[in-house]
């Protein structure tokens, strides 16, 4: 990987991210402070992934991605609240939370990879 662009789980964070942007402009207008809200949280996910890749040590590196799961985690509990308010349709809903617990994954996936090779 020379740069965070090579990184998988952040291509994928990229993908909620925009998801997130389309739907909040088209489905959350009128909700301006919850729009706001869960595109940041979707913006913190790829931005904390890039931010401690240019860090260049492994241990930032690891920390800020530490925080992109929190951010995912929160654009998830925001979904949960946008389905109960019915500003999501059931299938949107669930390809985007499903897209959430993927890059999830995916961040605990590498962490554990790169805490590994720490110890090594």
């Amino acid at each position: 990987m020379k740069t965070f662009e090579d990184v998988e789980v952040y291509k994928l964070s990229k993908e909620i991210c925009l998801s997130v942007f389309r739907l909040s402009n088209e489905k959350f207008i009128k909700n301006y402070g919850f729009k706001d809200q869960i595109q940041r949280a979707a913006v913190s996910v790829m931005n904390n992934i890039a931010e401690g890749f240019e860090r260049e040590t492994r241990k930032e590196f690891i920390r800020f991605l530490y925080y992109s799961k929190g951010s995912v985690g929160e654009v998830r509990s925001m979904l949960n609240i946008a389905i109960e308010l019915g500003y999501l349709p059931n299938d949107e809903y669930l390809d985007l939370k499903s897209k959430c617990e993927n890059v999830s994954k995916q961040l605990s996936n590498f962490i554990k990879y790169l805490k590994e090779k720490e110890s090594n």
